[in-house]
């Protein structure tokens, strides 16, 4: 698959309260779906996922004017929404 054609929104959603850990099925609701994304080190970004695995998700992260492709482990994602 392809990245996105259009960049993503350009709000940036409220964190919401999320469980200690994120599992594959949870965030695996938000493939190909515009995901904003908050790290464990305080990085946030949107990002969309087209790939779930047991420890990690990847797709494509948005670098403010560009999507490329990104994976990311599932123990260091803080927080997630989708859209």
């Amino acid at each position: 698959m392809q990245g996105p054609t259009a960049p993503p929104p350009q709000f940036v959603p409220q964190m919401s309260a999320q469980p200690f850990a994120v599992d594959p099925g949870g965030i695996r609701r938000c493939l190909y779906r515009n995901t904003y994304v908050w790290l464990v080190n305080g990085q946030q970004f949107w990002f969309f996922p087209t790939f779930v695995g047991p420890n990690s998700v990847a797709g494509y992260r948005w670098f403010g004017f560009r999507w490329s492709y990104f994976g990311i482990d599932l123990r260091i994602i803080r927080s997630f929404t989708c859209f």
